[in-house]
């Protein structure tokens, strides 16, 4: 999971990219780049930790140009920041290309392979951006007649692109001397919006992962990317798109609605809010019919992506809704920061107890999915030591048992803590009276009823069915044996971060 953000303005643009990141880094705050393009120059600057701490004034005053990308970064792989590995990414061959990508490629090492052996390009990371890039780069290159590029050769491109690479992907690249480039993976498990804006100079452009970032900009909402579909913007502001993938089929990542996403974006036509306001009221229906027997005195989220599945739930059960956890903003959120050790100590760092709303009381937690069982477990502890006499947990998600290979931070089921272990198990190791989880079918129902049109999804952490068909116990296993090992990266080692590259257009 990470953000990325592309925009064909009018004006300066640097402002716009730091805003709309600003806006997405919930998706990712480990690393953050911007890029953009002034008379065939790339300028780029990209280093670790939050959007805010990246980049200062010097900085901005070099990302000159009206349009560019930008990327906020959460290493899949739960490593320790590398330089290098920080996005955008760039290579000068056949054109100068930036890019910028959220997700996850599954056959990867079989492209870098392919890269070296049969492209003869060359890896400087263990990125697959990286690897999309060359790829992208190599179909280019392929499409093109004596080295010009067009609407038609990069449509082309990227077809070729979709036929070679695997996985989840959403994407945004510039192109020199041409303009912005977008386009989505076939099943469109990551997501990707389209924002316009009619400008007294002329119309703007902005694509970005969450449709968050298009509001708080000013710019309107127009569409999502379709799956397979590519989006080109020339540096004109003219808008193309085309669908690039043989066969494609809608199947958004249910994690997105359940935690990823902002509560106030709305993606593929589902609203994130109205979406977890549903799972709240599918999980109260599941308390009243299973476990009726709960002397419930109040309901308590753990904020935040969980306030409006509880506040329906109290609603429905006629309940009390208090907030008994204040949250210190200055904490990142721990389920994309890696090391488990980081995580536990995070925790308290981040929330605190009321007291007065625990002591004494049987209090309901709910929160919108339990991963590692790290988080649960200390936020129960906390009850307890602020006066609960009892402690009840809900989870808005079904339980999480298989790893993810789509881009999100749970490869390892050694990790999860519902993995190898029953409901009653994993209510004993976080130390709850009593344990509900949402049903995968209500789940499913609760973002149908948003959007009736969506018939799929990717549900494989909770159902361990790999939506792109390709994912086989050979493959999990190298996942698992990979995170295993220590990361290679060196956080003093790789790209200072400023990038100022002189790229002639390649049709002038």
């Amino acid at each position: 999971m990470c953000g990325i953000l592309g925009v064909v303005s009018t004006t300066a643009v640097n402002q716009l990219l730091y805003d709309g990141l600003q806006v997405l880094q919930h998706r990712g705050q480990d690393a953050a780049g911007i890029a953009t393009e002034e008379e065939g120059r790339f300028h780029m600057h990209k280093g670790p930790g939050m959007v805010r701490d990246v980049f200062r004034t010097r900085n901005m005053r070099n990302l000159t140009g009206n349009w560019g990308i930008g990327h906020c970064r959460y290493p899949t792989a739960g490593s320790a920041y590398n330089a290098a590995e920080a996005q955008p990414f760039y290579v000068n061959s056949p054109f100068g290309l930036m890019l910028a990508h959220n997700g996850n490629l599954t056959n990867a090492d079989e492209l870098k392979r392919d890269m070296f052996l049969q492209d003869l390009r060359h890896m400087n990371t263990n990125s697959d951006s990286e690897v999309l890039l060359n790829v992208l780069a190599h179909e280019l290159q392929a499409a093109s007649t004596k080295y010009q590029v067009d609407a038609e050769t990069i449509f082309k491109a990227v077809a070729g692109v979709q036929r070679r690479i695997k996985g989840a992907y959403a994407v945004v690249a510039m192109i020199a001397g041409y303009g912005l480039l977008a386009f989505r993976d076939p099943y469109g498990i990551r997501p990707l919006v389209i924002g316009k804006n009619e400008a007294p100079e002329g119309t703007e452009y902005l694509v970005a992962s969450e449709s968050v970032a298009v509001d708080t900009l000013g710019f309107k909402f127009l569409r999502d990317v379709e799956p397979g579909e590519a989006v080109l913007i020339d540096r004109q502001g003219k808008f193309v798109s085309r669908q690039c993938a043989e066969r494609t089929m809608l199947a958004p990542c249910m994690f997105e609605y359940v935690y990823l996403a902002r509560p106030d974006s709305l993606m593929d036509g589902v609203s994130v809010y109205e979406t977890r306001v549903k799972m709240g009221e599918f999980l109260a229906d599941k308390i009243r019919h299973t476990m009726p027997h709960l002397a419930i005195d109040l309901v308590i989220p753990i904020p935040d992506s969980s306030r409006p599945s509880a506040m329906e739930l109290a609603t429905r059960l006629g309940l009390p809704y208090r907030e008994g956890f204040v949250k210190n903003r200055y904490i990142g959120r721990t389920f994309i920061m890696p090391g488990q050790a980081v995580r536990r100590k995070s925790v308290r760092q981040k929330l605190n107890a009321i007291a007065q709303e625990f002591r004494g009381k049987n209090v309901l937690l709910v929160d919108d999915s339990i991963v590692r069982g790290t988080t649960s477990q200390e936020i129960i502890m906390m009850a307890r030591e602020a006066g609960a006499k009892k402690v009840y947990f809900a989870s808005a998600s079904p339980p999480v048992r298989f790893p993810n290979v789509y881009g999100i931070d749970m490869p390892s089921r050694s990790e999860l803590i519902a993995a190898f272990r029953t409901d009653e198990e994993i209510c004993r190791e976080i130390g709850a009276d009593a344990l509900i989880y949402q049903d995968l079918d209500a789940l499913r129902a609760a973002v149908r009823a948003i959007n009736p049109a969506i018939t799929h999804f990717d549900t494989s952490c909770f159902d361990g069915k790999y939506i792109t068909g390709d994912i086989s116990p050979e493959y999990l296993a190298s996942v698992e044996d990979a995170r295993g090992r220590p990361s290679k990266g060196n956080p003093d080692d790789g790209d200072s971060g400023q990038l100022d590259l002189n790229l002639a257009p390649a049709n002038d």
